[in-house]
């Protein structure tokens, strides 16, 4: 039996950040108050432009339809293990990680990569001292270890969870994943109400719920087909990017991209992986796979253009 979690939200509770700190948390207090109101409009129009930029370049893949997040769990918090996901995310060709959202990690995440790190959790409280550290993208979502314990989240609890960490970070780039434990028709109509929010990313799961009846190939098609579907419902619903997460493979990355996705996430994949070279060859083969679909689609579509 499942149940649903939901940690009431306090906003007195929030980390309150100096106005020296990162200027992604907050402009008001980034810009000093006694500065001339021309002074401080340029400042404020200055720091939000690099803002834009800083997010332009996070989401810059997402909108070639090429992007490639290594997640290593939302609740893994072993050094090692996420120092060699982001290693082999950096080395295999990866665009992005998505790692624990603790502070010290993200230092170590960006002492290995020049990838964007993303931090995920269902704390939007959390999100500011890993943004601090050097986070450029959040995300709410990553939710199998909630899964096994019984844990379910409704769509009223990610709207408010989307709603608290934007008014916390209105200028990171925010990525909510939509519980695959929902109907369909229910998480398009999620998908819908957290685009009016604000959200950048869309992402989808599902290989938690997929239990394969065949082996080798049709197995990781079967495996991936819950979020596979999600992803085509969903792109066709939304204008903002959708990235297909949960149970993909080298088989199964490209598949995503042709349904309407703008990226896949892929986790236990290379993350479960023993051996840092076999965690590289993962993402490798991953990521040659976008490159070779993406290839495709573009001569595809430079013949249509042709006819």
């Amino acid at each position: 039996m499942s149940s649903s979690i939901f940690s009431p939200l306090s906003a007195p509770s929030h980390t309150i950040l100096k106005s020296n700190q990162n200027p992604l948390l907050n402009l008001d207090s980034f810009i000093p108050k006694r500065v001339s109101c021309t002074r401080r409009r340029t400042l404020f129009n200055t720091t939000r432009a690099s803002l834009s930029t800083t997010k332009e370049t996070v989401l810059k893949e997402f909108h070639q339809r090429r992007a490639l997040k290594i997640i290593s769990g939302l609740q893994n918090l072993d050094r090692d293990n996420v120092a060699a996901v982001v290693s082999a995310a950096d080395k295999g060709g990866a665009t992005h990680v998505d790692i624990a959202c603790d502070p010290e990690l993200v230092k170590l995440a960006i002492s290995l990569t020049k990838l964007s790190v993303c931090v995920s959790s269902v704390d939007p409280s959390a999100f500011p001292a890993a943004v601090e550290a050097g986070a450029s993208m959040v995300e709410i979502g990553n939710y199998d270890s909630f899964y096994e314990m019984g844990l379910t989240f409704t769509p009223e609890q990610i709207l408010d969870l989307t709603k608290e960490t934007r008014r916390i970070l209105p200028h990171i780039a925010l990525s909510v994943t939509v519980p695959h434990t929902l109907p369909l028709p229910d998480q398009i109509k999620l998908a819908e109400q957290l685009e009016l929010e604000g959200v950048d990313i869309i992402q989808t799961e599902g290989g938690k719920c997929s239990s394969p009846s065949k082996a080798g190939i049709l197995g990781l098609i079967e495996k991936a087909s819950p979020t596979l579907a999600a992803a085509y419902s969903i792109s066709r619903a939304v204008q903002i990017p959708v990235m297909c997460s949960s149970g993909l493979s080298s088989v199964t990355a490209p598949m995503a991209i042709t349904a309407g996705a703008c990226g896949v996430g892929v986790g236990s994949a290379v993350n479960k992986l023993n051996d840092i070279v076999a965690m590289i060859a993962e993402v490798k083969s991953i990521s040659e796979s976008l490159t070779l679909s993406n290839n495709g689609a573009n001569v595809v579509r430079e013949s249509s253009l042709r006819l």
